[in-house]
Order: C-alpha cells, then structure tokens, then sequence
C-alpha cells in the first residue's frame, strides 16, 4: 500500500505529462487573455502555460472584488509571465480595456456560471452570464484594434437528451409529450441510437437544463460572429472533466471530499443523489491540451467533441474511487446514503462523447486514466478537509 508520501509527487508529474505534449513553438512569449483564470480549467490553463517550459505570456481575468479567490492559481502568482487585470464580464468596457493592456493574441473564455444544479434554481442568472457575457467578449473583439483569435468552451450539455434507442425514445416521449428534433429511423422504422454522441448530434432542449441551454445559446452567438464579421472564433465542446480543485459542487469532487472525510475522520457514509447517469468523465489536463491543439488546428466556426468516448455511471465512480482509496489508504467501509436534495428536475441519462474529429483533425488523444485522476483528487482533498 502506497501513501500520499510515497507519491508526492504524482499531481506535478501528470502536469508534466502535459506540459510535454504542447507544442513550445506555437506558445512561447504569445500573449494571452484568460477569461474565467481563478476557475477549475482556467487556474490549469494558466498553470501549463505560465510554466518555464512554455513561457507564454498569460493575463487574466479577475473580476472586481475587495477579496478575489485566488485560492486555484496562488501557487503560480509568483511567475514573472504571469499577470492580473481586473474586469467583468457583464461590463464590455472593461473586456476591451484587458484586451487593450494585454496586446492579447489569444483570449480563452472559459467564464461560466457551470454549476448545472445552480441553474435550475438560477435561470435567469445563468442566461445573463453564460450569453449576454459571451457576447460582451465576442463584440469586444470585433471592436479591437488589433486581430485576437478567441476559444470558447462549449460543453457537452449543450446536446440535450440523447437517445439511447427505440425504447429510450418512447421512455422519453412519455415523460416529455414532445422531442425535437425527432431521432432517425432505420429501415425497420427503429430509433437509431444516437450513442456516442458526435458533433453532428441534435441539440435538443428537451430534458437539458438552464446551463445547457445557455451555453448553446452562446455557441451560436459565436458562430454567428465567426460568419458575419470574420471572427477567429475556435469550438469545443467538453464532455465531464475532472481533476484537482474542482469545486465540491460537482459529483466527481463531491465523492472524492467525502471519501476524504472517511480516511481523515472515521466518516462511514456518501451521500450522493442520482447513481445511473452515465458521463464521460477526461482528465482536466487533456481538456486544456484540447483547447491548446483547437487554436493551434482547428477551423474558425467548426466544433469538436474532447470525450475519451468510454461512459461510466456515477455508481460506477463511486466504486472505482472506493476501491481507489483502498488500495492506497487505510483501508475504510463507506456506504452509499441517497441524499434527495441533490436530485434534479431533469438529468440526461446518458453523455458519452465521439472525438474521432478532434483526434483526426487536431491530433488530440486522451491518455490519462481516470484512476488516476481519481487518486490525485482524493490526495488533493485528503490535504485539505
């Protein structure tokens, strides 16, 4: 059995990994704008290319607050590459105004309300910042002075209900009244399955939520730039990623805190809502080396799935990082509690992603196992409750 000290060193060295698959070339001494920076992806993004390996040249974007969380990017503040303006996304002026200071080549946007629960309670909220924001970015720059080539990171959600096949369909017909767009039919008259899911997908809003369909709604304002004033703007759309200091409002986090909870203090219990979602859960690290390769190759307006194209139910990661913890810790009992107030109004039964696109066109491929980024994020939680 191995502890956390015997590998202190395994978050720094899957980093690594990454650092050394990006292409130095295309981003030292490049300027770049990071929208959303004190985020989970963003505080990585920065990380990997603020690192002496790279030397891109990163501002970000920090909004105006007496106290700013910078709690995800404190441990790189110190880098000389490494820069903070301060800015909202509701406020256009101040978008130009980083821009401007920057000399920005590249803006990341990666600001989000992303909490899918919080956007059933807080649609309205979620719209604002997830579309209005997004444009706020998008028309500042087509105003800027100077050409900036800008990401935009989608999201899976933005798919809606997938469906599985003919019963899965009428399932959903019951329970919906209506699907648009309606499913293919084979020559037998039967649902075609629609599983794993490609860009060329429907994007349905029954059974999606709030954030779902914000971030749709965003996507097409930005294709919407790219064909009518030219603008660089490069798609991804994300399927579940984790990894270390993502928020504990996610599943992923939530059953790895927990799990910390019983290493450190004896807890017996996790308590989890809906166990049969099945999602495609990647390595935080191979979505930013996603987005690196979606500028670096990617076509203006085009979108490409980042999915290692393998579904896993929320039981099934619950296991895996019970078993995970086992085998690593002290050995701990935990069982499963279901916690009601975490389930939702609607939640998509199954999101398992096809990125044959961004593996042929951007040469993007996933390595890292999600053992390991389960094990990293217990150790990063056994730190810290």
């Amino acid at each position: 059995m191995l502890s956390t000290e015997d590998r202190p060193d395994l978050q720094n060295e899957t980093t690594q990994e990454i650092i050394d698959r990006v292409n130095r070339e295309a981003w030292k001494d490049r300027r770049v704008l990071i929208i959303g920076v004190t985020g989970f992806v963003g505080s990585w993004l920065s990380e990997i290319l603020s690192s002496p390996e790279i030397g891109a040249r990163i501002y970000g974007l920090v909004r105006r607050q007496s106290n700013p969380n910078l709690v995800n990017i404190e441990h790189v503040l110190h880098r000389d590459n490494l820069s903070l303006l301060k800015g909202d996304l509701h406020d256009i002026g101040s978008i130009l105004t980083a821009i401007r200071e920057s000399e920005a080549e590249v803006v990341f946007h990666l600001a989000a309300q992303s909490f899918v629960p919080y956007s059933f309670a807080s649609p309205m909220d979620t719209y604002v910042t997830n579309v209005i924001g997004t444009i706020n970015v998008l028309e500042a720059l087509r105003l800027a002075s100077h050409e900036v080539v800008m990401h935009f990171a989608g999201s899976s959600e933005e798919y809606g209900l997938v469906l599985a096949g003919t019963e899965h369909y009428e399932e959903m017909l019951r329970k919906y009244g209506a699907i648009l767009p309606p499913p293919q039919r084979d020559e037998e008259g039967k649902v075609v399955a629609e599983t794993p899911v490609s860009e060329t997908n429907p994007l349905r809003t029954v059974g999606t939520s709030p954030y779902g369909s914000s971030k749709r709604q965003a996507e097409d304002a930005c294709r919407t730039y790219v064909s009518c004033y030219g603008s660089k703007v490069h798609l991804t759309r994300a399927f579940n990623h984790t990894g270390p200091r993502r928020g504990n409002e996610f599943v992923s986090s939530e059953i790895t805190r927990q799990i910390a909870m019983g290493i450190k203090h004896g807890r017996k219990e996790v308590r989890l809502g809906n166990l049969s979602s099945i999602r495609d859960f990647n390595d935080v690290r191979e979505i930013v080396l996603g987005y690196l390769l979606s500028i670096e190759k990617g076509v203006p307006g085009e979108v490409y799935n980042l999915a290692c194209g393998r579904g896993t139910s929320i039981g099934d990661l619950l296991n895996l990082a019970l078993n995970t913890a086992k085998q690593n810790f002290q050995s701990i009992e935990m069982s499963y509690r279901m916690d009601e107030s975490r389930l939702r109004p609607t939640d998509l039964p199954i999101l398992v992603g096809d990125a044959t696109k961004a593996r042929n066109d951007l040469g993007w491929q996933p390595v890292i196992p999600l053992e390991r980024t389960i094990l990293e994020m217990i150790e990063y939680n056994v730190a810290r409750v």
